[in-house]
């Protein structure tokens, strides 16, 4: 069995893990809920098994690397790392609800790399500037930021959902965490992505001053990653500074993961030193 097969079925296994999530949120039952903790984690030990497994087989084709290199791989560990993050909350909060706003972003992006036609699952050979050490550090830096942002993007939603909608006893809305927990769990998803993608920018630089020459080159990545940085930088001032909570930390969370998402994807298909456009085809 090789690595495409196994992410392929990881995709639908994250995939009921959403369903069972959305079925126990909407039909008020624990039952969906508890298995499909059991469903995302094995999809987790899915996910990481593809994953190493496509590290093996990029030896074996005597171009080995860690697989993180093209468009297809970023979303198979962007996804992973969505489910890991996720179980730890699910574990400390103790409430599976949030998983129905959670679990579907982490299938999303391995049906994106799995389903998509203009996506290549094939391992391919790194390009030169990419051949170097720093290339695990960046991009895992990076993209545990993105996820824990994912998180707080989810978490925002149910907030703004809890603190919009009736608050009768029994409607859909009530079985969601309470608002303050949502608010301070966005807080600690979103200093704890600021921090990752704050370390994934530095080891960037370097990166780019050992492969390049330079640290800083204004490719549309690096402006929009600076760009993401500063929509987060300026939420948790906000928050320590002027004790902003609530409604308008959601909000500019909402604002900063679509900072997050054109990053990501938007740039990747303008002309610029890290397009994965042309390297994922």
């Amino acid at each position: 069995m090789n690595s495409s097969l196994i992410l392929s079925i990881t995709t639908f296994t994250y995939g009921l893990a959403a369903f069972l999530y959305v079925m126990s949120w909407i039909f008020k039952r624990q039952g969906p809920a508890k298995l499909a903790t059991w469903v995302i984690l094995v999809g987790l030990i899915g996910n990481t098994t593809g994953l190493l497994l496509r590290w093996v087989e990029s030896y074996q084709l005597g171009i080995g690397h860690a697989p993180l290199s093209n468009l297809y791989e970023s979303l198979v560990f962007f996804a992973w790392t969505i489910a890991l993050i996720y179980l730890v909350v699910e574990r400390r909060v103790g409430n599976r609800t949030i998983g129905a706003f959670i679990a579907p972003l982490a299938f999303l992006a391995m049906a994106y790399a799995s389903l998509s036609p203009n996506i290549s699952d094939r391992i391919q050979p790194l390009m030169p500037a990419l051949k170097s050490n720093w290339l695990i550090a960046h991009v895992m830096a990076c993209f545990i930021g993105y996820a824990a942002f994912a998180l707080a993007f989810g978490i925002s939603i149910m907030y703004l959902m809890r603190q919009g909608g009736p608050s009768q006893s029994g409607s859909l809305l009530q079985r969601l965490p309470q608002a303050a927990v949502l608010d301070d769990l966005n807080h600690k998803m979103i200093m704890f992505g600021f921090l990752f993608l704050s370390v994934g920018i530095i080891t960037g630089a370097v990166w780019a001053n050992s492969a390049w020459g330079r640290y800083w080159g204004w490719d549309p990545k690096e402006t929009w990653s600076l760009i993401t940085w500063f929509i987060y930088a300026t939420l948790l001032h906000a928050k320590m500074m002027r004790g902003w909570h609530g409604k308008r930390v959601a909000y500019l969370s909402l604002a900063g993961f679509a900072a997050v998402l054109f990053t990501y994807f938007g740039v990747n298909y303008l002309p610029g030193l890290h397009s994965y456009g042309a390297m994922s085809r």
